[in-house]
Formats: C-alpha cells, structure tokens, sequence
C-alpha cells in the first residue's frame, strides 16, 4: 500500500561544495512540487527584475561588499510570500547563520508553520576537494585551487555547523551518506524522508 503523499514539505538542504546540494535539492523539490529556492537565485532574479530589492543587492554587490543578513532575510522572506511556495519551499544556502535562522524560524511561526527537515548531505573534505577541483578543471577555472576551495571549505565548516547544531538539537536533521551515484545518494534522502512520513507525490525515477 503507496503511503499518502506528505501535505506540506519545508526543507532546508545543507552540504559543503561539492556535496552535489544543488542537484539532490532540485530532484526533491520536483518530486515534492515546491519550488527550490537558492539565495543566488533569489539576488540574481530581484536584480534582473529591477526590484526595489534588487537594486539594494546591486549596490552592495557592486561595492564588492557581502548582502548583510538583514537584507538578505528580506530578500528570502519576500520569496517565500510568493504563491509557488504556499504549500513549501526547499531553501538551499539559506539560512547560514544563526542570525538567519531565527529570522527563518520567526517567518515560520507567524505564518503558523515549521520546517519538516533539515537535509544534511555527509561528503568528507578530500572528496569535496577532489569534485571541485575537477570541475573547476572541467569548467577551466584555474583560479580554483586546493587553496582557494579548502578555504572556501573551511568557512562552511565554522559557519554552518552551529547552525546544524540548532537543529539537530530539534531532531530535524537527516544525515545522508553523500558518495556515491546521483541515484544511490537520492534514494539515500528519500528513504530517510519517509522515515518521517515525507513522502513526495512524484518520487524521482530510481528513489525509494
């Protein structure tokens, strides 16, 4: 007997590049029908739609300076107000701190909601290196060097383990194995979704 599809589903992806987030978290935004939402993403539409907001992301980035966390909560808050995401959102590099996690979680409770879970995606570090140094070899970017990508990984690492901390301590994380195939790890994640009665309307081809 098919479990009932999940009526909502709020997640947060997290996972250090390289750790393929952006991929898994499309597939289960699909088979969930709520939209992905990166921060990226979130700036790069609000700027091409010539947004008051985006004209504000423009300057600083401009600038060369970071999109402070009050603007950037703005940003995503303004996102999650649109209609796509009224049944639930899967948020990827946000929030990245703890400033921003309880603005999320303020967001949530005044719209009566929570997240349902946090996706943890587990790459150790040399494996990290080695698929970003490839495709920074793929992509020709001879800037990319272990240098720059261990760095790059050691922010994520003192910045987003509190904030997993946060929420472990909810009991919301899933920790998923992430070597291995595209397929083998989005079984992983959706097998563990279930565990938590989430269970998708659409399961991606090969997903438990």
């Amino acid at each position: 007997m098919t479990a009932p599809a999940s009526s909502s589903a709020r997640f947060l992806i997290v996972g250090p590049q390289g750790s393929g987030k952006g991929t898994q978290g499309v597939l289960v935004a699909e088979a969930f029908e709520v939209p992905s939402i990166s921060t990226g993403d979130v700036f790069r539409e609000n700027i091409s739609g010539a947004t008051e907001l985006g004209g504000r992301v423009q300057a600083i980035v401009e600038a060369g300076d970071l999109v402070p966390d009050e603007l950037t909560c703005e940003l995503v808050r303004d996102r999650l107000e649109q209609p796509d995401a009224a049944r639930g959102f899967l948020l990827d590099g946000f929030p990245r701190n703890r400033v921003q996690v309880d603005d999320l979680e303020d967001f949530l409770a005044s719209r009566g909601e929570a997240l349902d879970a946090v996706i943890e995606l587990v790459v150790p570090r040399e494996e990290s290196i080695a698929r970003l140094r490839q495709r920074a070899i793929d992509q020709g970017r001879t800037d990319d060097t272990e240098e720059v990508i261990a760095n790059r990984l050691a922010i994520y690492e003192r910045e987003t383990a509190p904030i997993l901390d946060v929420y472990r301590g909810r009991g919301l994380v899933l920790r998923i194995d992430g070597v291995g195939s595209l397929a083998d790890v989005t079984a992983r994640i959706f097998e563990a979704l279930a565990t938590r009665g989430l269970v998708p309307a659409h399961p991606v081809h090969g997903a438990a």
